[in-house]
């Protein structure tokens, strides 16, 4: 017997009973918690499933505005082309050499705009369409997403799908009222801007050519005859007094106007009589009385500044009888008169041998009007005076020869240069308020635009639900009751939409793809169109700097330089225009699917299925459920939504067709879901989450 009870106990308080009791114990936990973690693995499954139905689900929606902001980028980028292709045709107006592509690029900026009604249109409505099949197509996919899970998991799974909001509104584009005002102003204007343009560049260039006389007849030509050689030659007049300039784009009519004046002041102190004649004496004092004119008469003419223009007005130095009445000369008193005899008689000067006791002085006006006998010593005639500039202007190597060209040339440069500066104004008035106008529809841009809410912009809500048992169900275990199968397991996944933050990710790129189309042959200004549309792409990228940068790269190629200078202050104001549009660059980022939070998601919706949703969503959390069927009643809605078929695996947006032969399609690639078949496969998840329904509520479905 004491053997007996030192088998079943000992002084420890250990005993054999007490040991079988806590392997019992210790098994069942045991097996409780594997079945319990088989359980919670299985509904792990089905809330991956869900998860992955949702995304799934919300793909679609991603892919979708990934098509919106492609079709958004080509509009916008199309509707800057059309606005800057008239910019750049303002320009082009304003040079005569480029005014005829100045016409074929406002003419290609209106083919533009009209190509950008026609693909906007068309596209807006394409996407209208496709978007209404979004429900399908996020259901489609998601059911196909829980069904091969299905295959690779214990047990067959369904899913349904409800894109939140479940409609889009509707996709429409705008107009542009300074857009329109833009294209009748330049239609209006265009003719007469380039006319203007044309008379102010020929006045533009009569003045060069005039300035480009005045310079050769100055200096440059020499070593030959000219102002500066005989200037030299003459008086030896050097330095300063007599510079050189080596080309007509520094030298300036105020130039010539300075020689003359020193050399007409170092004549005037060089001037002696060539011989001791009575003849030579007289004219030496008429030459003096001449270059004294010349110096007052410079001296004045240089203390006047030149004009803006830098033209400035040459005295006129008489070379006959005619012009010197027109001068001081024929005026001024400077001449002797005696009265001895019965006549009185004027002479040359004060040194005459003839001259008497002089009474008088009286000029060649005087001495015309007649009363005057002529001194038979000095013989002086009013055309005495008005000869003594006359050899001198008459032939090549006299200095008033090339004087006199020079002033003719300051003449016409004057007379071109006021013809020319009434025109200028006319065209860059004109031009400017053109491109006021570009500057207004820049500032309307985003009034015509591609913008999209489609059903699922705020989120997708998946519902999955595993109907089918495990392959090993019922867990094997004499320690867990298995009289009963495992039951339906179900789960919630939400997602939503944000921007692909990764380097490089643009929708752009669609688009760009379809400049690698046969484009090559477009010349002349559908090249540059062309060319220019490939920078305004990335204008929905990067804004103002893409607009800008395009824009500038097309000025580069225009021929901008002219005698007027317009067509380089039209392609500055163009600069400015841009420069102040101020324009943002847009969201490009793709859209990605996210998980989410099926309330967050809901109540961004705060649509009647989302109040619905959140409402019974907030009833099983606090366990007062009172229906059976939650997922039936939502079921139903997402059923009634979808529609009745695929739109297509890939669908032509629009076709935008360009001048210059460039046509580029844009499409959109749907991930493929379900070619066949489709319908069935989301009626049977609808029908597979509605017959589970009864599951819900009741008994724990495992023991």
């Amino acid at each position: 017997m004491r053997g007996i009870e030192r088998m079943m106990r000992d002084e420890d308080g250990f005993t054999t009973a007490g040991m079988a009791v806590a392997l019992l114990v210790s098994l069942s936990l045991l097996f409780s918690a594997a079945q319990v973690y088989r359980i919670n693995a299985l509904a792990a499954d089905v809330q991956d499933v869900a998860d992955a139905a949702a995304l799934a689900a919300e793909s679609q929606v991603g892919e979708f505005m990934v098509a919106v902001r492609a079709t958004d980028g080509a509009v916008l980028s199309m509707t800057l082309l059309g606005i800057a292709s008239y910019g750049l045709g303002v320009v082009g107006l304003c040079v005569p050499p480029t005014s005829e592509l100045g016409a074929q690029l406002i003419s290609a900026g209106q083919k533009v705009l009209q190509a950008r009604d026609d693909f906007a249109e068309s596209a807006a409505a394409t996407l209208d369409r496709l978007q209404q099949a979004l429900p399908f197509l996020a259901a489609a996919n998601a059911a196909a997403v829980a069904q091969a899970n299905g295959e690779d998991r214990a047990g067959a799974m369904a899913a349904m799908a409800v894109l939140l909001p479940g409609q889009g509104e509707p996709i429409a584009v705008g107009a542009s009222s300074a857009e329109t005002e833009l294209a009748e102003a330049v239609e209006s204007e265009q003719d007469e801007l380039a006319e203007a343009a044309a008379k102010a560049e020929e006045a533009a260039q009569a003045a060069d050519e005039a300035k480009e006389r005045g310079f050769r007849r100055d200096c440059g030509d020499q070593p030959s005859y000219c102002m500066y050689e005989r200037a030299a030659h003459l008086t030896s007049l050097a330095g300063a007094d007599n510079p050189l300039y080596a080309s007509a784009d520094t030298w300036t009519f105020s130039v010539a106007l300075n020689r003359a004046r020193a050399y007409y002041a170092q004549r005037l102190l060089r001037e002696r009589p060539e011989s001791d004649s009575v003849e030579e004496k007289a004219r030496s004092a008429l030459r003096r009385n001449f270059y004294r004119y010349a110096v007052r008469e410079l001296r004045e003419a240089c203390a006047v500044p030149p004009d803006a223009s830098e033209a400035v007005t040459f005295p006129v130095l008489p070379r006959n009888i005619d012009q010197m009445r027109g001068t001081s000369l024929y005026t001024d008193p400077a001449y002797p008169v005696d009265a001895e005899g019965d006549v009185p008689v004027m002479h040359a000067w004060e040194g005459c041998p003839g001259l008497g006791l002089t009474d008088s002085y009286a000029s060649v006006q005087t001495l015309e009007a007649g009363g005057f006998a002529e001194c038979p010593s000095c013989h002086f005639t009013p055309s005495s005076l008005g000869n003594v500039a006359a050899a001198s202007t008459s032939i090549e190597n006299g200095f008033e020869y090339h004087y006199a060209a020079v002033a003719q040339a300051a003449q016409d440069y004057r007379r071109a240069v006021q013809e020319a500066e009434p025109l200028n104004r006319l065209v860059k008035g004109k031009a400017q308020g053109l491109l006021d106008k570009m500057a207004a529809a820049l500032e309307e841009v985003g009034s015509f635009r591609i913008q999209a809410r489609p059903p699922g912009s705020d989120g997708c809500i998946a519902l999955v639900v595993a109907t089918g048992a495990p392959a090993d169900d019922p867990f094997e275990s004499a320690f867990v009751q298995s009289s009963r199968a495992l039951g339906t397991r179900a789960a919630i996944g939400a997602a939503t939409l944000v921007a692909d933050e990764t380097e490089g990710a643009s929708v752009i790129g669609d688009v760009l793809d379809g400049l690698n189309a046969d484009g090559s042959a477009a010349v002349g200004a559908a090249r540059m169109v062309l060319d220019c549309w490939s920078g305004l792409l990335q204008a929905y990228a990067t804004g103002q700097e893409a607009l800008v940068g395009a824009v500038e790269e097309a000025l580069g190629t225009l021929p901008l330089a002219g005698a007027a200078g317009l067509g380089p202050w039209a392609a500055d104001a163009l600069r400015s225009t841009l420069g102040a549009a101020g324009l943002q660059p847009a969201e490009t980022a793709p859209l990605k699917p996210v998980l989410a939070g099926s309330a967050d998601v809901a109540a961004a919706d705060g649509g009647s299925w989302s109040v619905r949703y959140l409402t019974l969503r907030e009833d099983a959390l606090a366990a007062t459920l009172t229906t059976t069927e939650p997922f039936a009643a939502l079921a139903n809605r997402i059923e009634r939504e979808a529609f009745d078929q695929l739109a297509g695996m890939e669908v032509q947006i629009a076709v935008i067709e360009l001048p210059g032969g460039l046509s580029v399609p844009l499409t959109l690639t749907l991930p493929p879901p379900i070619e066949e078949a489709a319908r069935g496969l989301v009626e049977r998840a609808c029908d597979a989450v509605r017959s589970a329904s009864g599951w819900f509520g009741g008994e724990r479905p495992w023991e």
